[in-house]
C-alpha cells in the first residue's frame, strides 16, 4: 500500500513499495497550462516542451484513459499510481465500484515518450475523444487533459462568464 504525506505543505510525497520516499509533484502549484500540439498521420503528438518542463527530470512514461468527457487524460506513472492505490481499497463486492472501475480503468494504456519527445495515441482512445490532427493538452493539477482543439475552444465559448462566476462559488465556498 501506498503511503501519502506532506512535507513542509508544499510537495506530496508516498512511500514507495521499496520502502523510499518519493516526491510526487508540487502540488501547491501542480500542472498549469495549455499547450497545443499537432497529431502526425501515425497517432502521435510531440510532447509540448512547456509541459515537459513541469515533469519531474527522467519522466517518460504515462497512463493514457478515457477522460470523463469526450477527451483523453494524461497521467504521469507516478500520479496514476496515488489513483490506484485508492481504487484498490474499494470494496469489489459493492457492483458500483465494479461497473466505476470497468468505465476508469478500460482502455487505460501505458505510454511512453520515444526518442523524439512524442506519445502515440492508440487508436481506440484516439476515435473515443474525436481527436483527429489538432489537439489541446489542459493541465488538471495532477494530470492534464487531452482535447480535440476545436471541442475544446467550444467548452469556453458554450460558458458564460456569469455562469463560471456561479461555478465557482458552488465549489469554491464551504459547505457547512
Amino acid at each position: 500500500m501506498l503511503q501519502i504525506g506532506f512535507e513542509s505543505g508544499k510537495k506530496c510525497y508516498f512511500v514507495s513499495t521499496s520502502g523510499n520516499l518519493e516526491n510526487i509533484y508540487s502540488l501547491m502549484n501542480g500542472f498549469h497550462g495549455e499547450y497545443e500540439a499537432t497529431v502526425d498521420a501515425k497517432g502521435r503528438f510531440l510532447l509540448p516542451g512547456g509541459l515537459k518542463k513541469q515533469l519531474p527530470e527522467g519522466e517518460g512514461r504515462f497512463i493514457l484513459s478515457r477522460g470523463f468527457e469526450k477527451c483523453l487524460t494524461l497521467y504521469p506513472l507516478k500520479s496514476w499510481e496515488v489513483i490506484i492505490s485508492r481504487i484498490n481499497q474499494l470494496n469489489d463486492f459493492d457492483p458500483k465500484v465494479r461497473q466505476f472501475r470497468r468505465q476508469f480503468l478500460g482502455g487505460a494504456t501505458e505510454v511512453e515518450l520515444d526518442s523524439a519527445n512524442r506519445l502515440l495515441l492508440p487508436p481506440t482512445l484516439k476515435e473515443f475523444a474525436g481527436l483527429a490532427k489538432d489537439i489541446v493538452l489542459a493541465a488538471a493539477l495532477d494530470r492534464f487533459e487531452i482535447w480535440d482543439a476545436g471541442k475544446y475552444k467550444q467548452l469556453f465559448e458554450d460558458f458564460s462568464p456569469e455562469d463560471f462566476s456561479k461555478l465557482a462559488q458552488e465549489v469554491m465556498t464551504d459547505k457547512i
